[in-house]
């Protein structure tokens, strides 16, 4: 049985995994740009019906999700790639740390409890509404990071890139990571 075609599956597969970390990062961050930092709860509240203000914020909150969703699973896969065990979630963070791509496994887990927090609460408190989306973008600077070092480490130690270059310098300038190439 020649394994080579799997092999190539799972790269090409990695390759698209990686583009979308690309677009995931290219558009949380004119997300980003659109709204007015910090957020205030005393806004909030005086501009409770402005449904382009919300859904600037709902969007905010699921593209910031799944650029951490879609990091994850690139991860996990790249893990399997490298040969590293993917037992657990927690072993790939462990990899990613040692290997200087993840700030540190809290960070990650703090980045995922603080974006878990939003998915499954409802608040009606605007000035904790503000904190949250604070929080997630104070936080976004290290998530912008980790997927540039990632994808780096991905072309570096298996040779992937992304699948096109369609989001290539915005997604570099974002990440403030310079190209490997």
């Amino acid at each position: 049985m020649n394994a080579k075609p799997f092999l190539e599956a799972e790269k090409t597969h990695l390759a698209q995994l990686l583009e979308a970390i690309q677009r995931c990062t290219y558009y949380l961050h004119a997300t980003t740009t659109r709204l007015e930092w910090p957020l205030e709860g005393q806004t909030l509240e005086f501009r409770k019906k402005d449904s382009v203000l919300f859904e600037a914020l709902a969007a905010f909150n699921e593209r910031f999700a799944k650029l951490q969703d879609t990091l994850g699973a690139a991860m996990r896969h790249a893990s399997l790639l490298l040969g590293e065990s993917t037992e657990s979630f927690l072993k790939v963070l462990a990899y990613y740390e040692k290997a200087g791509v993840v700030d540190s496994i809290e960070t990650w887990q703090a980045l995922r409890t603080v974006r878990n927090l939003a998915a499954h609460s409802y608040e009606t408190d605007y000035a904790a509404i503000a904190e949250h989306f604070n929080t997630l973008h104070e936080m976004v600077a290290s998530l912008y990071q980790t997927a540039g070092l990632f994808i780096d480490h991905c072309e570096n130690r298996l040779g992937v890139c992304p699948e096109h270059a369609d989001f290539e310098p915005e997604f570099r300038q974002i990440a403030k990571v310079s190209s490997p190439r």
